[in-house]
């Protein structure tokens, strides 16, 4: 009986594929010490010793003087450290925050709400940021009664979780630096519903020559 033929043309032969099988070995051992090589690279891990310096660390002190990216060094210390990494008193989103709020505080949260809350909710809080402007979810308004009525802690807590369309800044913002913000946005909600005769008499003196 004739063979197949056209099996035999598909089929490669034993020897045929024990030196395929051969050649594909031989490439994958060739690769390996590559691949090992990629992944302990020449470089110091955490922590690492290292003969270069003369303590034989490779982690090096920080040089004298260096200020941090974000220097929290002028807003004040705090003792209730639950209440400042939490936002909450008794269970509950707290109304005051942990340390007191006075002009140094306002001017940092300011700073810090120019950069990672304006280009949504506007330098004014009304949500129309130049991100929402270009298409973004809208941000509610800060005048919003719900958002008047809420307490200083849940500002905090939704900077820290985010919510909605918002993801949370934990990792941006450090957490005094979250209740300065809160401290700000309070700031600002008081600035859009002013009454004249609740400012003090230089100011309404000021506004009464503006108007003039």
């Amino acid at each position: 009986m004739r063979p197949n033929t056209l099996t035999a043309r598909v089929r490669p032969a034993p020897a045929r594929r024990r030196r395929r099988l051969a050649g594909a070995l031989a490439a994958l051992l060739a690769v390996a010490p590559g691949c090992t090589d990629m992944y302990d690279q020449p470089r110091y891990e955490a922590y690492e010793a290292s003969p270069l310096f003369a303590d034989g660390a490779s982690s090096r002190p920080l040089v004298v003087g260096t200020v941090p990216r974000d220097d929290v060094r002028n807003l004040p210390a705090v003792e209730d450290r639950e209440l400042l990494l939490t936002g909450l008193r008794d269970g509950l989103p707290s109304r005051t925050a942990p340390f007191p709020v006075d002009r140094a505080v306002l001017e940092r949260g300011r700073q810090r709400y120019d950069v990672f809350c304006a280009p949504c909710h506007s330098p004014t809080g009304d949500g129309r940021g130049v991100i929402v402007q270009r298409g973004f979810t809208p941000p509610p308004k800060y005048t919003e009664q719900r958002l008047v009525d809420a307490p200083l802690g849940h500002f905090f807590q939704v900077i820290t979780h985010g919510h909605g369309a918002m993801y949370s800044f934990a990792a941006r913002v450090a957490p005094q630096d979250r209740w300065a913000i809160a401290a700000y946005i309070r700031a600002l909600q008081l600035s859009q519903d002013a009454k004249a005769a609740e400012l003090p008499q230089e100011d309404q003196s000021r506004l009464e020559e503006a108007a003039k």
